[in-house]
């Protein structure tokens, strides 16, 4: 068999995408699978609300359910009251959930015929969507694989593809928040390469309607996708007689370009239609805000969830594109992916909530697949082959190994920061006092620099209650003796489920200025009903001389709590 490596590739990601889809989250949880859920529960609504309940205007039935199963993350943010109609509108767009559509009908037919209930929300159904997308995304990685080969050696090809999959947020996407927009949409990108290849080796009119319908659903599946129209249309324009060649193409064959645009209508028409009839006009605007002039590239390099940061592979997604000279997607790939770009970083809630990585982008990595591809090309000889295979097997590693501390929590999915990621970076069982670092700023690299001496340390547990009703419930008031440059909190507290909102908060007051700093309950890796180990520093800057330490612990639900052991140390520099 021809091109065996970039075969075996494929498969091996089917097989890892397959293995992530089973282990992560609640296959074996005593949980009921959810996958539907928070943003993936807003595109998904369109199918339940329609083919089960038949409401798709007061969604009466959305209530009860989500008491049942806890779909909308308590506040039902998926959709909107339109004021004029007085009608429900959903705030996401229906293009996912017409290609979630054959795994849900075919869910829906099992479960009316089993011990399942036939609600849109059962096992069958969080299953059947969770697993058909995993289906989606080797399908489109088998597709990629094609385009690919077009322009690149059987070896670049499987590289490309191990990198572009297993070395970056995909896995994730695909395999375990795959709910979300992101997968299937993938999928469409890489038929869109494939279809745009096709029409311009021989155009016709199949290809030119599925070309525009491809592009229509991916609009309607998260508006800015409409960007991909520049694939083809930009396809075969890398220099003057290239281009000459492709305007001339395409004015011998315009009937063939209509057609494309009457695929695009039909690709968009069933969301007009929606709207049409729960808000009584075609376009409704269901809410955005950008910064087009003053965008977030932390988003690319910040340590919240930088793409360039968190996933480095992705460097070499963008020096490709200086190596596509000669190649017939060279301006379609330039122009494609610097709006991409743009536009992701614009978004005013540019953490794109919880998170690994920028989700955002990962829908059009087989684009950004062709740049890596061609920097590959370029660089996939001799002794560099070596060097590239053991940089790529440790990108894919840390990848992996990042995968995992997201879905145990340690790399936290929407609040982390440089100091803390340091901490933890390859670090499979970081303590509590590194994971302070997600919320408590100082630090001490090295202990051994200071002397300690106890400064508090209790001699009986003690049991309270905080109520976030009143006012917090304050355990020490402590003033402390003078030369001590920072102080270490130890401390172990039980407290029962519902500790989300809780925090430790010390304040130093001192004769005219406070300082405060605070460590989660709910750090990485904490258990509720069970003792929690909690440890941070806070540095006591020279004006705090004769300062007055408080500590109290917070929480915006009622908590039972006990705090099993305090111990303060003071830590005094050493000359």
């Amino acid at each position: 068999m021809k091109n065996q490596l970039s075969f075996i590739a494929c498969f091996v990601l089917g097989l890892l995408l397959l293995f992530y889809r089973f282990s992560y989250p609640g296959i074996n949880s005593k949980e009921p699978l959810k996958l539907t859920t928070w943003d993936a529960y807003g595109y998904y609504l369109y199918l339940p609300s329609t083919l089960i309940y038949h409401d798709v205007k007061t969604l009466t039935f959305q209530d009860s359910l989500d008491k049942k199963y806890q779909l909308s993350g308590g506040n039902f943010y998926q959709a909107n009251m339109d004021e004029k109609s007085g009608n429900y509108v959903f705030k996401y767009l229906g293009g996912i959930a017409i290609l979630h559509l054959p795994f849900f009908v075919a869910a829906h037919l099992y479960a009316l015929n089993s011990t399942y209930e036939a609600d849109g929300f059962s096992a069958p159904y969080q299953n059947a969507i969770g697993f058909g997308v995993v289906l989606y995304g080797i399908l489109a990685l088998f597709i990629l694989r094609r385009v690919l080969l077009k322009y690149y050696s059987d070896e670049v090809t499987a590289v490309t593809l191990l990198l572009t999959v297993a070395a970056t947020n995909a896995i994730q996407y695909f395999s375990i928040d795959n709910c979300q927009s992101h997968a299937p949409i993938f999928l469409l990108y890489t038929v869109v390469l494939w279809l745009t290849i096709k029409w311009h080796e021989k155009p016709s009119y199949v290809v030119a309607f599925f070309v525009g319908y491809i592009i229509g659903l991916a609009t309607i599946s998260r508006p800015t996708e409409a960007i991909m129209v520049l694939i083809p249309i930009l396809w075969g324009t890398q220099s003057k007689d290239s281009a000459k060649e492709k305007w001339a193409l395409v004015k011998a064959n315009m009937p063939l370009v209509y057609l494309v645009a009457v695929g695009g209508v039909l690709g968009i028409l069933p969301q007009l239609i929606y709207w049409q009839y729960v808000t009584g006009f075609f376009i409704y605007d269901v809410g955005s805000a950008w910064r087009f002039l003053t965008p977030f590239f932390r988003v690319l390099f910040g340590f919240e969830k930088g793409w360039f940061i968190y996933t480095p592979v992705t460097i070499f997604f963008v020096l490709g594109l200086f190596y596509i000279k000669n190649f017939p997607f060279r301006k379609s790939l330039l122009w494609f992916c610097l709006l991409n770009i743009w536009i992701i970083i614009s978004w005013s809630d540019w953490k794109y909530g919880g998170s690994y990585t920028t989700r955002a982008l990962m829908q059009s990595y087989p684009v950004f697949a062709l740049a890596l591809g061609a920097f590959l090309q370029r660089f996939w000889v001799g002794s560099n082959r070596i060097i590239i295979a053991i940089l790529g097997l440790y990108l894919i590693g840390l990848n992996l190994f990042q995968i995992w501390q997201y879905n145990t929590t340690t790399l936290h999915y929407y609040d982390m920061n440089r100091a803390y990621y340091g901490q933890i970076y390859l670090n499979p069982n970081p303590s509590p006092l590194q994971k302070s670092l997600l919320d408590n700023p100082d630090w001490i690299s090295n202990e051994k620099d200071f002397t300690q001496q106890l400064v508090f340390k209790n001699e009986e547990s003690l049991s309270f209650k905080i109520s976030k009703d009143s006012s917090n419930y304050i355990y020490l008031n402590h003033e402390l003796e003078k030369g001590i440059n920072y102080l270490k909190i130890n401390a172990q507290l039980l407290t029962e489920p519902g500790f989300g909102g809780g925090y430790i908060i010390s304040q130093l007051q001192g004769a005219s200025i406070t300082k405060e700093n605070k460590v989660r309950l709910t750090y990485p890796g904490a258990i509720p009903n069970q003792i929690n180990a909690y440890s941070f520093y806070i540095e006591v800057p020279e004006e705090f001389k004769n300062a007055k330490l408080s500590l109290r612990i917070q929480s915006n639900t009622d908590l039972n709590a006990e705090l099993k052991q305090l111990e303060i140390l003071g830590l005094s520099k050493t000359n």
